[in-house]
């Protein structure tokens, strides 16, 4: 009588949603205080958090604990949680990870049609920045432009960055709209870019001149999605480090954890810190990338040492 009720509440994981590292390495890097991981997510447990019964995928657990632990681990003090599309419009488990935070934690949510003002607003002062659209099939049918009119309505006035989640050709095609949208606008994962398509692909072109634009922001994370080579993903790395030297105020770099809808093992999150001392090779890139950046696009305090923002609820 145990067994199917043990299923439901801890459903088998997806293809493509292997556990994380088992033992990442501790990395050689030492990161500069205030280091953000712009890029994580906190999944479960399912037993106390259940997933989205309409996702289309089921990961791996990934609590709050187990999270904060890793970025102790891997010496970054401060994070930014993405809502996962698995726990559908349904924000409990990045609001409790927020108040645990006290400050240190930021987040990007998924804003539904049935979202509210006032559920965006509790969003607000829990420490939510931005909110994110997923183009990938593999998450949902892409938002049409009424639908993100929607968002933009609602999230009006809040200071809200975009995050986008396409892949190279989708920026390609949808240049037009990225550079209409209001506000500040973020590529996810080096626009999951094809780099098989060559160092001049209509993707790497048009990504470049929203760079140019201004207003877009890149998040320079996700080297072992976009690599042809695997580990040490040097073809990934050289693209990350030629776009912080593009634009080294709107780069930003997350650890993608705990790595879902990927294919083979996931990847040794220490290594991907190491990566950076290449990725932002100078001592100034580097703590643009990982203090000052994520500092401004999600309003964390400018000083590591600041107290946590008042406009965020404490426990």
């Amino acid at each position: 009588m145990t067994e199917p009720a043990l299923h439901a509440t801890h459903p088998a994981p997806s293809p493509g949603c292997p556990p994380p590292h088992p033992a990442p390495r501790r990395p050689i890097l030492a990161l500069p205080p205030g280091s953000c991981d712009a890029h994580c997510h906190i999944l479960g447990p399912a037993a106390v958090f259940p997933y989205a019964p309409e996702r289309t995928f089921t990961p791996v657990d990934a609590p709050k604990e187990q999270v904060a632990a890793l970025h102790a681990h891997l010496g970054l003090s401060r994070a930014v949680v993405v809502q996962s599309s698995c726990n559908g419009h349904d924000h409990r488990t990045l609001l409790d990870a927020l108040t645990a935070g006290r400050g240190t934690l930021r987040g990007v949510a998924l804003i539904g049609e049935r979202t509210t003002r006032v559920e965006i607003e509790e969003l607000h002062r829990a420490g939510v920045r931005a909110f994110r659209l997923n183009f990938l099939p593999h998450l949902r049918i892409a938002p049409t432009r009424e639908e993100i009119d929607s968002v933009l309505e609602r999230v009006d006035g809040l200071g809200w960055a975009c995050e986008l989640h396409l892949t190279g050709d989708e920026v390609a095609d949808h240049e037009a709209l990225i550079r209409s949208l209001p506000g500040r606008v973020v590529i996810d994962h080096l626009a999951r870019v094809d780099l098989g398509d060559g160092p001049d692909s209509p993707a790497l072109r048009s990504l470049r001149r929203l760079l140019d634009s201004g207003g877009v922001w890149l998040k320079v994370s996700g080297a072992d999605r976009v690599s042809r080579q695997g580990p040490p993903y040097a073809d990934a790395v050289a693209l990350a480090a030629s776009f912080v030297r593009q634009a080294p105020d709107r780069v930003v770099w997350g650890t993608d954890y705990p790595h879902v809808n990927i294919r083979g093992a996931a990847p040794d999150d220490g290594l991907l810190v190491d990566l950076l001392a290449d990725i932002a090779p100078d001592p100034v890139l580097l703590h643009r990338l990982m203090v000052d950046n994520p500092a401004e696009l999600f309003d964390f305090p400018t000083d590591p040492g600041d107290p946590p923002d008042p406009h965020v609820e404490q426990t």
